[in-house]
């Protein structure tokens, strides 16, 4: 799967720890998700047990056009029970397909949109301490419309999904009045509005 490291192994040069997995055994393997109960050697001795969720990974998408609107959708979302306001995003469950490209293909399928420059505002792990889902989030801009990859239908919660543009400071607002709580959408907006305000660098759409 293309989420965090595991077993220990270090990350971008990341200093190795001394926790090491001593027994693995498999809990669940779903469509998406895998559940792992973990036992695990502690550095000060002894070990213990951690039940861990393996993911694919996802990313997201701050597409801001020239007016620097956001492009916002409203899904249901069944295991809060409600709707939420996030950032065009999808899971990266297509194999040897690269992040950066998942994003330009979730971009053209749920918002019918392209875009001309990209670059890569944060990686984040969504819930590190039960799940290593690592989420990339992008910002696309020099939007244009186009079609629909070929192949791709709506369905299910996406048959209700709502679209909309509003403006980044106003996006950023409803992060801090709480109307919105999707993670990428809170981490994504405010690292966008963070770079536009300060010109920031941020890094190649390229990086991971």
């Amino acid at each position: 799967m293309a989420g965090g490291p595991r077993d220990g192994a270090p990350r971008d040069g990341a200093a190795p720890h001394e926790y090491r997995v001593v027994g693995r055994e498999q809990v669940y393997q779903g469509r998406v998700i895998e559940l792992v109960r973990d036992t695990v050697a502690m550095p000060g001795g002894g070990d213990s047990v951690r039940e861990v969720v393996h993911h694919p990974g996802a990313v997201a998408v701050v597409a801001l056009d020239e007016q620097d609107r956001v492009v916002l959708l409203r899904q249901y979302r069944h295991p809060v029970g409600g709707y939420l306001w996030e950032l065009p995003a999808g899971l990266r469950d297509t194999d040897g397909e690269p992040p950066a490209q998942t994003a330009r293909r979730e971009l053209a399928e749920e918002v019918r949109l392209a875009a001309e420059r990209w670059s890569l505002l944060t990686t984040t792990y969504s819930t590190p301490g039960f799940c290593d889902e690592l989420v990339l989030v992008y910002l696309a801009e020099g939007l244009s419309d186009t079609e629909v990859p070929e192949g791709f239908t709506l369905e299910h919660e996406e048959l209700d999904m709502q679209v909309e543009r509003v403006p980044l400071a106003e996006a950023v607002q409803r992060v801090l009045d709480g109307d919105i709580r999707n993670a990428a959408a809170v981490i994504g907006l405010l690292a966008a509005a963070q770079a536009r305000a300060t010109g920031a660098r941020l890094r190649p759409v390229e990086a991971t």
